[in-house]
Formats: C-alpha cells, structure tokens, sequence
C-alpha cells in the first residue's frame, strides 16, 4: 500500500572508517581512508566518520587527511566523554562541518562492568564534553548512547534531556549488542524522539547479531529519527552494521510505502564495495544481499526458464540498479530451457533429440560444485557444434 506523504529525505551517517574498520582483520591506513571517504562522498553519503583520533596517532592523522580533504559531506569522529578526547578530536577533524560524537553510556551493564562509574556520573561526565565541544565551536555536538537498548528507561530519558540542553544536536542511540527486535527498537525510538524534539536530531546506529540491523534501522526511521549509521557491506564489530547497501536499496524500492528516501548514488556504492573488499582482504560471499556475488545469479532450471521469458518472474531487485549483472549458471541443477534458448541464439536445432542429448553431455553429468556461466556454455556450444 503506498502513503499519501511526501517521503521524508533520510540522512545516511558512514561508520565503515570507524566501527566498520575496528572489527578483527578491516585494518585501513591512512591513505586507505583517505580513498574510501572520497569515494563514499562522491556517492552522496552526508556524514562520514572518520575515526577516534584519541586512540592512536594512525586515526588522528586519517581524521586529519579526511577532514582536509572533504568538500560536501561532514566528517565525524568518535570520542570519549573526556575533554581531552574532545580537543584532540577539534585537533584533528577543526570545528566546521564537524559532527563530534560523545560516547554517552546508555546501560547498567556498561556502568557497572566497562566504567565503574553511577549513572548520575555517567550523565555529568557527558554534559560537561557536550558543553566544552561547544565552547570550542565544533559545528555538530553529538552524544551517542551506546547500549541504549538494554537501558532503563527513566535513565535514558534523564541523559537524553540533559545532553540536549547541554548543546548536543545529535543524538545516535545505538542497539550496541544488536539485541532488540524492530518493534522493542521502533517505540525507544519514539519515546527517544519525544524526549529530544527539534532541532535535535536523532541517528540509529545498529548491530547485526541477530540479523536485524537493516528491520531495526527502517523501525527506528519509521518511529522518527532523522539518520542511520551504516557500513559498506555491512562491516563492523561481531556480526557486522547495518549495510549501506541494504539501506539505500530498500528505499529504492519501498520510498513511498515507507515513506523515506535518501540520496545515494545506488548504482555506484557496488565499485566502493569492491575496493573495500581489495583494501581489507575481504573474501567475496556468494550469497549476500545485493553484493554477494550470486545475488543475481541462479543455477535453477525453473527459475532460469521463467527468467529468459520475464526476469521479473525471479527478480524483484534489478541488478542493474546496483551496478551489478544478472547471471544465469549452469550447473546439474540447470534444466532443458537454457539450452534451447542457447541453442536458438546459435541458430542451432532445438528438436527434442539435440537438446536431450546436449543436455546430458554439458549439464546432466555435472558434479555438485561444477558451475560455470551461462556466456561461458554458449562459447563451448559454439566450439563444440558449429566448428564441427
């Protein structure tokens, strides 16, 4: 059913040089960051974090490179709710299209057993970076709650209300351990949005433990905040972040049902994947959305046979909207479809007889993991037959 409103434009916050680059093996240089963060503003992405420029002198100086070298979108960086954090991150990033983010500490369990600190502690220790980044002009004050989802809620209400009277603008509220479900994250959302109305606005920044990074995120989006942290590809700590891809694809598609869209370039975030997976060593996964690498492939004799009539019958994601190809594989699983419409292309007989018998030569007799292409069929049917 599509909505009567006007879509509401969604800012898209980019954490892969920060949380993305922390998680075991996605170590980026400088210079890796640099690229990234270029690439990624070219593809509209509005906010670009660039690291914690207090953990080492490597992220400082990316923060640095990165904050030089931006044109359009702002860069961000992470620091603790310490003073010392702050400056070094004004240092690094200056105080002009700069979004700060103050881990704030939304959860007992991090109280108690990360901090050591009260709650009451916990809320001045972020007030008092919230004032101090905004004595030193630092364009965008954010405060993050890291664990928000396994706070109290009177807590949480408390730290919201005070870090928005102390100068904070921005306010991400983060599933840390990505425990909650669409619905728990939808109405924290909403309470979170009453607590903290305009100008304040407010991020989602959510993790994929169980799977839900991307549902939470649309949950949160529908309940009221104004951006989503995200990560190409998903990267992140543990199981990985809500992925940019997924984001920016589903409002594609669902804009007006949902009521949200976002500016990205869809058709060339596939190119910075790519080059991220180079960077980090990624392996390629077969089977993710929009970028694993059979994501518009299938191996299925029925779903091959409805998509050389429509791809549609199979294909609700256009590859080409992603920069990506449809690819038909063939495989023991293919069936006689693909080998007739092959055979027609070649100009070939496509009688019961051929085909039965090319069938069991090129397809039948396969093992399990054989699989090749479809263009790659074609070039033996040609070698094979015509030639001879």
């Amino acid at each position: 059913m599509s909505s009567n409103r006007t879509p509401r434009r969604i800012g898209i916050f980019d954490t892969t040089l920060r949380d993305g680059e922390q998680a075991p093996g996605n170590a980026m240089s400088a210079a890796d960051k640099l690229e990234l963060a270029l690439r990624l503003e070219a593809v509209n992405v509005d906010v670009i974090e660039a690291g914690f420029p207090a953990s080492s002198p490597s992220d400082f100086e990316a923060t640095r490179m990165v904050s030089d070298a931006l044109t359009r979108a702002q860069v961000s960086t992470l620091a603790r709710a310490r003073r010392d954090d702050v400056e070094t991150a004004v240092q690094a990033a200056g105080s002009r299209r700069h979004v700060l983010q103050i881990l704030g500490t939304g959860s007992d369990v991090h109280l108690r057993h990360k901090l050591g600190i009260t709650r009451q502690q916990a809320i001045d220790d972020a007030v008092d970076a919230a004032k101090f980044a905004t004595s030193l002009g630092v364009e965008t004050v954010s405060v993050g709650i890291e664990d928000a989802t396994r706070g109290d809620v009177d807590y949480l209400r408390q730290l919201t209300e005070r870090v928005a009277e102390a100068g904070a603008r921005y306010i991400p509220v983060a599933d840390t351990s990505g425990c909650a479900t669409p619905e728990e994250f939808g109405e924290l959302i909403a309470k979170i949005r009453t607590w903290a109305p305009a100008p304040v606005r407010i991020g989602l920044h959510c993790h994929n433990d169980f799977g839900l990074a991307t549902a939470n995120a649309i949950a949160g989006l529908q309940a009221g905040a104004d951006d989503v942290q995200v990560t190409v590809g998903g990267i992140g700590e543990r199981a990985g972040n809500t992925a940019l891809e997924e984001i920016c694809a589903l409002l594609a598609y669902k804009s007006d049902q949902l009521g949200l869209f976002t500016d990205v370039d869809v058709t060339a975030i596939f190119a910075v994947y790519n080059r991220l997976r180079e960077i980090i060593r990624l392996e390629e996964p077969r089977n993710k959305a929009i970028f694993g690498k059979y994501a518009f492939g299938t191996a299925a004799g029925i779903h091959q046979a409805g998509m050389l009539r429509n791809p549609a019958t199979y294909e609700y994601v256009e590859p080409a909207r992603f920069g990506r190809e449809r690819t038909l594989l063939i495989s023991r699983h293919s069936g006689r479809a693909v080998l007739r419409h092959l055979l027609a292309e070649l100009g070939l007989p496509v009688d019961t007889d051929t085909v039965d018998e090319i069938y069991r030569v090129y397809i039948a007799e396969r093992v399990e993991s054989d699989c090749e292409d479809l263009s790659v069929l074609r070039r033996r049917l040609e070698a094979d037959l015509i030639s001879h």
